[in-house]
């Protein structure tokens, strides 16, 4: 009995070591990401204030939901995921059709903010030891992607499924490596793809079958984006100014200055380093996933949540809106919080 609680203490106390590197990584990350774009727009007007205040919303939401997490693990999900659904039904309606305005951007929040709601339900459905309670939440996690069909968000029906399909299937998972591994792995290719439509790389067959659904005026920025960033490999052309120097970003009849990528956004304004930065910020937060106290399913369901925003943000302007930051750095929080029992963290 003695070598059984010595073992067990040191593995709670291993446990919290290796927890303790990666917040360390992660304030280090932030910090990085904050300061970059300070030094990426001095003497170039930019404008790094919205790049800030993203870092900044995504710093809080995690803070705050590393807080809510301990005391309340199972409430404090649920009420985040349907303050996302609520905001994600707040948004302007999403018209059905290709977008060249405003819209276009909604479309991306109205999907990421599903896909993070539907994540924070089935999270709680997971940490809930209550079957019924399981089995509501499940239900309404179903729920949330039939209202995103019936919302026009065609992205957010899909994001929502995949994550609920994601989340049934890390329920017969015994190790979290492998389904973390994979999640990174979903993210690039996308990322890639992205990359390749931008570049023209592609064959002419696959090349038509995308540009077809994603529109020609979106393309066209993303190719603006990866123009400008070649010509700016290093330190880019400064933050917020890719809408004065895109003629795709002036040509839509309410430009809103975004090239709607967020991989591209950053290689054209921020350089090579800001592509490196986003990149590490999103391998930041599968780590911290990884290193988890909680369950493999509940961090592997926040994982498929975060990765399904890093596929909509790398085709999409889902980052540039503040409730998405804020909602992904809360999602991430809550599912790495240590519940507190009695005041003793729960090991």
């Amino acid at each position: 009995m003695g070598s059984t609680g010595t073992t067990s203490a040191a593995g709670t106390e291993a446990d919290s070591d290796r927890r303790n590197v990666s917040d360390a990584v992660g304030v280090v990350v932030l910090g990085a990401c904050a300061v970059w774009p300070l030094i990426s727009a001095a003497g170039r007007d930019g404008r790094p204030e919205g790049v800030l205040l993203a870092v900044l919303a995504v710093a809080a939401g995690y803070a705050a939901g590393r807080m809510a997490g301990s005391l309340l693990p199972v409430s404090a999900l649920c009420v985040g995921a349907l303050a996302g659904f609520g905001l994600a039904v707040a948004m302007p309606q999403v018209a059905p059709g290709p977008q060249f305005t405003d819209p276009l951007g909604h479309a991306g929040a109205v999907a990421a903010l599903l896909a993070l709601a539907t994540g924070g339900v089935c999270c709680a459905a997971w940490a809930t030891p209550v079957p019924a309670l399981r089995f509501a939440l499940r239900t309404l996690a179903a729920g949330i992607a039939v209202a995103g069909a019936a919302m026009g968000s065609a992205a957010g029906c899909a994001a929502s499924a995949a994550v609920l399909l994601c989340s049934l299937a890390a329920g017969r998972m015994r190790h979290r490596g492998p389904g973390i591994a994979g999640l990174g792995l979903t993210a690039a290719l996308v990322t890639g793809t992205v990359w390749a439509v931008a570049a023209d790389a592609l064959p002419a067959g696959p090349a038509s079958a995308l540009e077809g659904p994603l529109g020609s005026h979106r393309v066209q920025l993303w190719r603006d984006a990866l123009h400008l960033a070649r010509r700016n490999t290093a330190v880019g052309i400064g933050p917020g100014r890719f809408g004065e120097l895109s003629g795709a970003a002036s040509d839509a009849l309410l430009p809103d200055g975004k090239p709607h990528s967020a991989p591209l956004q950053q290689a054209a304004e921020q350089g090579l380093v800001g592509v490196l930065l986003l990149v590490t910020a999103f391998c930041w937060l599968l780590y911290a996933l990884w290193r988890s106290p909680r369950s493999t399913p509940v961090a592997l369901t926040a994982g498929a949540a975060l990765t399904a925003l890093a596929v909509i943000a790398a085709a999409g302007n889902a980052l540039s809106f503040t409730t998405v930051s804020v909602g992904a750095g809360l999602l991430a929080g809550l599912a790495t919080a240590r519940p507190w029992v009695a005041g003793v963290p729960r090991s």
